[in-house]
Parts: C-alpha cells; structure tokens; sequence
C-alpha cells in the first residue's frame, strides 16, 4: 500500500491531512523521515509520527533454510505426514510458508519465510535462478545425456521445451544437475527419457543460497542478511 493511503485509511486523518503531514516531514518510514507519498508501506515497514508516535510497528520478517529430509511433506499442514513446519522451533508458525517445495522423496535446501514479496523473488519463473541438485540413478547415466539436457527435452504434457540444463556425471549413477525452472517431477522425467530411474535427488541450492553443510537432515537455521539480500533484486 502507498504511504499516503495507508496514513489517510486510518481513522484520525483524511487525505489533506495525510499530505500535510507528509509535506511537513512529520512521517517517517523504517526510520526515515518520508514526504513521498508513493512510498511503499508493508506489514514489515514501521510507520511513525516525528514525534516517535507508533503508527505501525511492522511484523519482523523471519527467514530459514532447512534441511528437508526424506519423508517429510512441503506443506503447512498435512493429515497424514508430518510436514516442514514440524521440525521448526518457532512461535506463531503459522505464519510461516514455504518459498518452493520439494517432492516427499527429495531432500535438502527448502528456504521458509512470512515475507510473500521475498518469496516470489525467489519462485518466479522468469528470474530463472538456478537449482542445483546432486542426483542418483539406478542404473549408469549415459553420456548423452549431457547434450539432450543441455539442449532441451520435449514435454508432451506441457506442450514445451525445457530450458537449457547443466549435467555433470560425477560417478556411473550419480550427477550434479542444474537446472533453471522447476516443472513437474522434471528431474525424474527428464532421466526417464533415458529409462533410467532417480533413485536419489537432493537440492544443494537455489539462486546463491546453499545449504548449509552444518545442518543434518531436519535441522534449520536463520538466513544471514547476505543471503536474504541475494534475492533483493531478483
């Protein structure tokens, strides 16, 4: 919401007032004074009369990475499983979401927030942030694989291409796989156009963020700001 909307909604002002007191230099916004009325104010901002008058305290934005392990669901609630926000420690959970999900059978980086704008920073299709994933199959992966990815694989159900894929075989049945969108179960799909079957699949990153190599499976921690700051501009 715009600064001078959110300052005439609230009952004691009105819209000339609110641009007087922006005018006036009597509003401050995250701590600084603000006259532009097409500030952006959000659950997050703080809001304050120049004379330290609280007119919005702002929620504090929380930001983890947790280390999803096998077995647990990306959800917010489940009937059956026990799910990502279990294994948190965390008061007023519920205000928690997940920026991404990982299958039941995947392991590894999940980033939870309450911050909605930083979370579609982080999914947006267009931004095309890379995941990397270590990937384990049953069988050998075969070389050519390597050029397919790279260059795309057709899915019929979708009607498209995907986009250019960075494989590198590691060992017979294990790969590091990179890749820039996230379709259904495409890593399983795309190794199943070689009939070979994922029997492993852990993210190691998304976008700059790695998972941190101190968290076991359903540990978690607070991001540092360089990480939140990573997807400011995403």
């Amino acid at each position: 919401m715009r600064l001078d909307r959110f300052l005439s909604n609230l009952p004691r002002f009105n819209r000339q007032a609110a641009r007087h007191l922006l005018a006036s230099g009597n509003v401050r916004l995250d701590g600084r004074i603000s006259r532009d009325g097409r500030s952006e104010v959000s659950v997050f901002s703080r809001v304050e009369m120049s004379d330290g008058e609280v007119l919005q305290a702002g929620k504090c934005a929380r930001y983890f990475m947790l280390h999803k392990p096998v077995g647990v669901v990306s959800a917010t609630a489940h009937p059956e499983h026990r799910t990502v926000l279990d294994l948190l420690d965390e008061p007023d959970k519920h205000d928690l979401h997940l920026a991404g999900r990982l299958d039941l059978n995947t392991s590894g980086l999940l980033l939870i927030t309450n911050d909605g704008q930083w979370s579609r920073r982080v999914t947006l299709p267009k931004s095309k942030q890379p995941k990397v994933y270590l990937v384990e199959t049953e069988d050998p992966i075969e070389p050519a694989c390597v050029e397919v990815f790279a260059r795309g694989l057709y899915f019929a159900f979708e009607d498209l291409v995907t986009l250019p894929a960075q494989l590198q075989i590691l060992a017979p049945r294990q790969a590091r796989l990179t890749l820039h969108e996230g379709r259904y179960h495409q890593v399983k799909r795309m190794f199943g156009h070689f009939q070979n079957k994922v029997i492993g699949l852990h993210r190691l990153s998304v976008g700059a963020i790695q998972l941190d190599p101190a968290l076991a499976p359903g540990q978690y921690r607070v991001l540092t700001t360089e990480e939140v700051a990573s997807f400011a501009s995403a």
